[in-house]
Protein backbone atom coordinates (compact mmCIF):
# COMPACT_ATOMS: atom_id res chain seq x y z
CA UNK A 1 0.00 0.00 0.00
CA UNK A 2 1.44 3.29 -0.42
CA UNK A 3 0.09 6.05 1.28
CA UNK A 4 1.15 9.55 -1.42
CA UNK A 5 -2.00 11.58 -1.08
CA UNK A 6 -2.40 12.47 2.25
CA UNK A 7 0.64 11.65 4.30
CA UNK A 8 -1.96 9.04 6.78
CA UNK A 9 0.86 6.45 6.91
CA UNK A 10 2.90 8.91 8.70
CA UNK A 11 2.26 6.92 12.02
CA UNK A 12 2.66 3.78 11.20
CA UNK A 13 6.08 4.71 10.09
CA UNK A 14 7.22 6.21 12.97
CA UNK A 15 5.86 3.95 15.29
CA UNK A 16 7.45 1.01 13.35
CA UNK A 17 11.05 2.77 13.14
CA UNK A 18 10.21 3.69 17.05
CA UNK A 19 10.85 7.48 16.82
CA UNK A 20 8.32 9.73 18.54
CA UNK A 21 8.25 13.15 18.00
CA UNK A 22 5.80 16.47 17.79
CA UNK A 23 7.14 16.91 14.38
CA UNK A 24 5.81 15.39 11.99
CA UNK A 25 5.64 17.48 9.62
CA UNK A 26 9.37 17.59 9.38
CA UNK A 27 8.92 13.69 7.94
CA UNK A 28 5.49 13.94 6.64
CA UNK A 29 7.33 16.99 4.21
CA UNK A 30 10.89 14.39 3.73
CA UNK A 31 8.40 11.62 2.12
CA UNK A 32 6.97 14.37 -0.68
CA UNK A 33 8.37 14.15 -3.95
CA UNK A 34 8.09 17.49 -5.75
CA UNK A 35 5.11 16.18 -8.46
CA UNK A 36 2.95 15.93 -5.17
CA UNK A 37 4.55 19.51 -4.14
CA UNK A 38 3.22 21.01 -7.10
CA UNK A 39 0.23 20.11 -7.23
CA UNK A 40 -0.87 20.52 -3.46
CA UNK A 41 1.43 23.59 -3.04
CA UNK A 42 3.08 21.76 -0.48
CA UNK A 43 6.80 21.54 0.48
CA UNK A 44 8.79 19.09 -1.08
CA UNK A 45 11.71 16.67 0.13
CA UNK A 46 14.58 19.07 -1.58
CA UNK A 47 15.99 21.40 0.59
CA UNK A 48 15.95 17.99 3.59
CA UNK A 49 17.76 16.07 1.48
CA UNK A 50 20.57 18.40 1.03
CA UNK A 51 21.26 18.50 4.86
CA UNK A 52 20.57 14.89 4.97
CA UNK A 53 22.99 13.87 2.64
CA UNK A 54 25.69 16.11 4.80
CA UNK A 55 24.59 14.73 7.67
CA UNK A 56 24.58 10.95 6.84
CA UNK A 57 28.40 11.73 5.03
CA UNK A 58 29.57 12.54 8.63
CA UNK A 59 28.36 10.33 10.87
CA UNK A 60 29.98 7.24 8.27
CA UNK A 61 32.85 9.23 7.77
CA UNK A 62 33.32 9.23 11.78
CA UNK A 63 32.36 5.68 12.16
CA UNK A 64 35.07 4.77 9.32
CA UNK A 65 37.90 6.81 11.11
CA UNK A 66 37.17 5.48 14.19
CA UNK A 67 36.84 1.91 13.25
CA UNK A 68 39.57 1.43 10.47
CA UNK A 69 42.95 2.02 10.17
CA UNK A 70 42.64 2.53 6.58
CA UNK A 71 43.91 5.61 5.19
CA UNK A 72 42.04 8.81 3.65
CA UNK A 73 42.19 7.42 -0.11
CA UNK A 74 40.54 4.27 0.84
CA UNK A 75 38.04 5.82 3.83
CA UNK A 76 36.83 7.57 0.96
CA UNK A 77 36.71 4.82 -1.31
CA UNK A 78 34.33 2.94 1.16
CA UNK A 79 31.98 5.62 2.25
CA UNK A 80 31.51 6.83 -1.57
CA UNK A 81 30.30 2.49 -1.60
CA UNK A 82 28.23 3.65 1.44
CA UNK A 83 26.44 6.56 0.49
CA UNK A 84 26.18 6.28 -2.73
CA UNK A 85 22.48 6.11 -4.69
CA UNK A 86 22.74 2.15 -5.20
CA UNK A 87 23.69 2.22 -1.36
CA UNK A 88 20.46 4.98 0.13
CA UNK A 89 18.03 2.93 -2.59
CA UNK A 90 18.54 0.01 -0.61
CA UNK A 91 18.39 1.81 3.06
CA UNK A 92 15.18 3.36 1.73
CA UNK A 93 13.56 -0.40 0.70
CA UNK A 94 14.62 -2.02 3.95
CA UNK A 95 12.97 0.95 5.89
CA UNK A 96 9.97 0.73 3.68
CA UNK A 97 9.93 4.60 3.02
CA UNK A 98 8.97 4.01 -0.67
CA UNK A 99 5.55 2.81 0.93
CA UNK A 100 4.99 5.95 2.33
CA UNK A 101 6.00 8.70 -0.43
CA UNK A 102 4.02 10.72 -1.43
CA UNK A 103 3.37 11.40 -5.06
CA UNK A 104 1.91 13.63 -7.59
CA UNK A 105 -0.94 11.44 -9.79
CA UNK A 106 0.94 11.04 -12.78
CA UNK A 107 4.93 10.41 -10.80
CA UNK A 108 2.23 7.61 -8.73
CA UNK A 109 0.69 6.16 -12.47
CA UNK A 110 4.30 5.26 -13.76
CA UNK A 111 5.72 4.01 -10.83
CA UNK A 112 7.92 6.44 -8.74
CA UNK A 113 7.37 4.76 -5.40
CA UNK A 114 9.99 1.66 -7.04
CA UNK A 115 12.31 4.62 -9.20
CA UNK A 116 15.50 4.32 -7.56
CA UNK A 117 16.47 8.11 -7.88
CA UNK A 118 13.00 9.00 -5.76
CA UNK A 119 14.27 6.36 -3.07
CA UNK A 120 17.62 7.52 -2.57
CA UNK A 121 16.49 11.15 -2.00
CA UNK A 122 13.93 10.43 0.45
CA UNK A 123 16.40 7.87 2.53
CA UNK A 124 18.65 11.56 2.77
CA UNK A 125 15.90 13.48 3.06
CA UNK A 126 14.26 11.33 6.25
CA UNK A 127 17.76 11.89 7.83
CA UNK A 128 17.65 15.48 7.37
CA UNK A 129 14.23 15.35 9.16
CA UNK A 130 15.44 13.38 12.08
CA UNK A 131 18.28 15.58 12.32
CA UNK A 132 16.77 19.06 12.72
CA UNK A 133 13.98 17.01 15.18
CA UNK A 134 15.99 14.98 17.01
CA UNK A 135 19.40 15.81 16.65
CA UNK A 136 22.80 14.46 15.65
CA UNK A 137 23.49 11.70 18.36
CA UNK A 138 20.05 10.42 17.67
CA UNK A 139 20.64 10.43 14.02
CA UNK A 140 24.12 8.34 14.88
CA UNK A 141 22.38 5.66 16.73
CA UNK A 142 19.73 5.25 13.98
CA UNK A 143 22.68 4.93 11.57
CA UNK A 144 24.29 2.65 14.12
CA UNK A 145 21.73 0.79 14.25
CA UNK A 146 20.06 0.29 10.57
CA UNK A 147 22.88 0.79 8.87
CA UNK A 148 26.46 0.10 9.94
CA UNK A 149 25.69 -3.86 10.13
CA UNK A 150 25.96 -3.76 6.47
CA UNK A 151 29.08 -2.18 6.94
CA UNK A 152 30.64 -4.64 9.10
CA UNK A 153 28.93 -7.50 7.81
CA UNK A 154 29.56 -6.45 4.11
CA UNK A 155 26.62 -8.09 3.60
CA UNK A 156 24.81 -6.01 0.52
CA UNK A 157 26.61 -5.27 -2.48
CA UNK A 158 25.42 -2.07 -3.76
CA UNK A 159 26.81 -2.45 -7.35
CA UNK A 160 30.17 -1.30 -8.67
CA UNK A 161 31.14 -0.62 -12.04
CA UNK A 162 31.29 -4.29 -13.20
CA UNK A 163 30.89 -3.43 -16.57
CA UNK A 164 33.67 -0.94 -16.63
CA UNK A 165 36.04 -3.96 -15.32
CA UNK A 166 34.98 -6.48 -17.79
CA UNK A 167 35.20 -4.15 -20.47
CA UNK A 168 38.80 -3.44 -19.35
CA UNK A 169 39.33 -7.16 -18.96
CA UNK A 170 38.17 -8.01 -22.76
CA UNK A 171 39.58 -5.06 -24.24
CA UNK A 172 42.86 -6.45 -23.25
CA UNK A 173 42.72 -9.36 -25.43
CA UNK A 174 40.43 -7.54 -28.25
CA UNK A 175 37.43 -9.53 -27.66
CA UNK A 176 34.16 -8.91 -28.54
CA UNK A 177 31.41 -7.87 -25.56
CA UNK A 178 27.67 -7.96 -25.99
CA UNK A 179 24.88 -7.58 -23.72
CA UNK A 180 21.50 -9.06 -24.63
CA UNK A 181 17.82 -8.82 -23.11
CA UNK A 182 16.72 -12.25 -22.91
CA UNK A 183 13.33 -11.42 -21.40
CA UNK A 184 11.33 -8.94 -19.86
CA UNK A 185 8.07 -9.25 -17.83
CA UNK A 186 5.95 -7.77 -15.16
CA UNK A 187 3.53 -4.37 -15.11
CA UNK A 188 5.06 -1.30 -16.84
CA UNK A 189 5.92 0.33 -12.89
CA UNK A 190 7.70 -2.76 -11.87
CA UNK A 191 9.42 -4.30 -15.17
CA UNK A 192 12.14 -7.60 -14.44
CA UNK A 193 14.57 -7.43 -17.09
CA UNK A 194 17.06 -10.57 -17.61
CA UNK A 195 20.19 -9.71 -19.12
CA UNK A 196 22.76 -12.18 -20.14
CA UNK A 197 26.43 -10.81 -21.70
CA UNK A 198 28.48 -12.65 -23.95
CA UNK A 199 31.78 -12.78 -24.94
CA UNK A 200 33.15 -13.68 -28.43
CA UNK A 201 29.45 -15.14 -28.74
CA UNK A 202 29.83 -17.27 -25.38
CA UNK A 203 27.76 -16.37 -22.55
CA UNK A 204 29.42 -15.89 -19.66
CA UNK A 205 27.24 -14.11 -17.25
CA UNK A 206 23.57 -13.47 -16.51
CA UNK A 207 21.74 -10.69 -14.39
CA UNK A 208 18.15 -10.06 -13.51
CA UNK A 209 17.05 -6.06 -12.16
CA UNK A 210 14.44 -3.67 -12.39
CA UNK A 211 16.30 -1.80 -14.83
CA UNK A 212 18.43 -2.78 -17.76
CA UNK A 213 21.20 -1.27 -16.48
CA UNK A 214 21.24 -3.16 -13.39
CA UNK A 215 20.44 -6.31 -14.60
CA UNK A 216 23.70 -5.38 -17.37
CA UNK A 217 25.70 -5.01 -14.27
CA UNK A 218 24.43 -8.21 -12.48
CA UNK A 219 25.33 -10.09 -15.64
CA UNK A 220 29.04 -8.47 -15.72
CA UNK A 221 29.53 -9.37 -11.85
CA UNK A 222 28.61 -13.00 -12.80
CA UNK A 223 30.97 -12.64 -15.70
CA UNK A 224 33.93 -11.78 -13.92
CA UNK A 225 33.12 -14.01 -10.80
CA UNK A 226 34.10 -16.74 -13.77
CA UNK A 227 37.63 -16.72 -15.52
CA UNK A 228 37.01 -14.22 -18.16
CA UNK A 229 40.83 -14.82 -19.38
CA UNK A 230 40.68 -18.63 -20.36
Amino acid sequence: MCYNKDGDGMEELLKKLKIKTKNKHLYKQALTHTSYANETSSLSYERLEFLGDAVLELIISEYLYLNTDDNEGTMTKVRSHYVCENALYEYSKILNLNEYVRLGKGESESGGKYRKTILADIFEAFIGAMFLDKGLNYVKKFIYKYIVPLIKDNNIDFLGDYKSTLQELVQTDKRNLEYVVTNEEGPSHNKLFTVIVKIDDIVYGKGTAHSKKEAEQLAARDALKKSVKE
